[in-house]
């Protein structure tokens, strides 16, 4: 296979960075598979000089794997890591040669510190969009530390592996044969999964002027408004970027006509990185409490304070709630069909919801699957017209209208589904491998209980300068009850929170 011109000077334009030379091991036979995979190492190796190859049976075939030409590194590809994995394998060739990973020390320190054998086998597909992450951590980790090793498997290449080991969602981690983790993490994350959770190096008894909670855009908003006030700010996330990183395309921020959700996270990181936001990735909150101070408690037991408090947790996938669905995520249960289509070549699935996200779910699955039955609870379709038309041109879609789910069925995976005919009370149920739920998000504000005034839906109500129902705590973003649910207005909304926030600051100061 012949690399695109544009990806082929962009690869040799990083080799330019090799510090050492790197050793290309690879593992083949006849398959067709195994010929691309080898044209792929091939053509890598003729962009450089300081990169040789060889051949040798390894753990998978076809697959190779990476190391400095005087020490064994650890990361082996059982994949052909174009599409989202092209970065993956850049950055893994150019750490491999012994240019250093560009993350913190402090995470450095701790992956050093890890004193085990571990072997990490990351299951992928080349389109999702969310296994880069996990596979560019777990790649550092090795890099960083001769205990670790990694193996990423494309799980479209080795199909019977993945279902053998029942393997219905990517990424899915294996730490030696054990499963670790599934669906996105960070590397911090990953780390404290192995070492446990650290404490903050921050003097907890000096407060914040305004603590943020939330790092998608709204949280990204809010902080860099209430920096540029000259205030103390922190805020507090689990990952940088929130639900924007489950977006491939982003097409309706104005000024800019087109991006891609790991690309604009990234670009909310650098925009608060050039202002002075204390960050402190990693955590969650797990309570507030308002005295004289707003009190925020963290996942690891210690307390923060502050004046002001601005909660932009945003929203996550909701759940239909019904039996069967929690014990089978990841093992048919699913919500994003880019990520996990692939693995569902040849098979049945189902799409419970018939919005927008349900329909565009359908007509991506409709090429990839055997077939694709569409679940809607009311009577019609709530999708626009034009995705309707769209869905209607495939001949392996049947929609199923005035259909509520009561069951998901199976024991190691997915294999049925029951739902309830709204009109006639008569239970059917469907034989199916993979259940996809797109019926829209649910406020991520479960942590606050009773604390504050919420809507039935579990949404934050605030006023016109983002202000809840106790004053000094301001919400912003997909957790309020903001009528539209759009980066753009999660934005707009994170800078209106900070400037009310800090009028309530101006105004109660002692």
């Amino acid at each position: 296979m012949a690399l695109d011109a544009t990806i082929r000077n962009q690869i040799a334009s990083y080799t330019e960075l090799l510090e050492q030379d790197v050793v290309i091991t690879f593992s083949g036979d006849h398959s067709d598979s195994s010929v691309k995979m080898k044209n792929f190492v091939e053509e890598i190796v003729s962009l450089s000089d300081k990169i040789q190859l060889k051949e040798a049976v390894l753990d998978r075939t076809p697959s190779f794997k990476l190391d400095r030409h005087d020490q064994e590194v650890g990361i082996s590809f059982a994949a052909i890591p174009l599409g989202h994995e092209l970065a993956s394998f850049v950055l893994a060739l150019v750490q491999t040669s012994g240019r250093p990973p560009k993350i913190e020390e402090d995470i450095i320190k701790r992956i050093k510190a890890i004193d085990q054998k571990i072997h990490f086998e990351s299951y992928i597909t080349l389109s999702c969009n969310i296994c880069p992450d996990v596979v560019q951590s777990l790649n550092m980790i090795a890099v960083l530390n001769p205990n670790v090793t990694h193996t990423i498997i494309d799980g479209t290449l080795f199909q019977a592996e993945v279902e053998e080991k029942n393997i219905m969602a990517v990424p899915t981690v294996m730490m030696n044969g054990e499963e670790f983790v599934a669906g996105r993490v960070s590397i911090i994350e990953i780390l404290d999964q192995i070492l446990g959770q650290e404490q903050l190096n921050i003097d907890t008894e000096v407060p914040y002027d305004i603590l943020v909670v939330g790092g998608g855009p709204a949280g990204a908003s809010s902080a860099i408004y209430a920096a540029r006030k000259g205030l103390k700010v922190g805020l507090i996330t689990d990952r940088i970027g929130g639900q924007v990183l489950e977006t491939s395309a982003i097409e309706n921020i104005i000024g800019t006509p087109h991006t891609e959700g790991e690309k604009f996270a990234d670009s909310l990181n650098v925009h608060m990185q050039h202002n002075n936001i204390e960050i402190i990735d990693g955590y969650r909150v797990v309570s507030v409490e308002k005295t004289d101070m707003v009190h925020v408690v963290l996942d690891n037991d210690q307390t923060l304070q502050t004046t002001a408090l601005i909660i932009a947790t945003g929203a996550r996938w909701r759940d239909v709630n019904v039996p069967g669905e929690k014990e089978l995520k990841n093992k048919g249960v699913a919500y994003c069909p880019h990520c996990d289509g692939p693995l569902y070549k040849g098979k049945d699935v189902v799409v419970i919801g018939g919005g927008n996200s349900g329909v565009e779910a359908a007509i991506d699955l409709a090429n990839i699957a055997k077939h694709v039955t569409v679940l809607e609870f009311a009577d019609t379709l709530k999708a626009d017209s034009i995705l309707q038309d769209s869905l209607s041109t495939f001949n392996n879609v049947n929609i199923v209208k005035n259909a509520q789910t009561s069951a998901i069925n199976g024991e190691q995976t997915v294999t049925g589904l029951n739902y309830v005919d709204r009109e006639t009370s008569v239970e059917h149920t469907i034989d199916t491998d993979g259940v996809f739920i797109q019926i829209g998000l649910v406020p991520n504000t479960e942590f606050l209980g009773d604390t504050l005034e919420k809507t039935p839906m579990g949404e934050i109500i605030v006023n016109a300068k983002g202000e809840s129902s106790i004053p000094g705590i301001f919400a912003a973003g997909d957790c309020t009850n903001s009528a539209y649910k759009q980066i753009i207005i999660s934005m707009g909304s994170g800078a209106t929170a900070a400037l009310g926030a800090f009028d309530y600051i101006m105004h109660n100061k002692k």
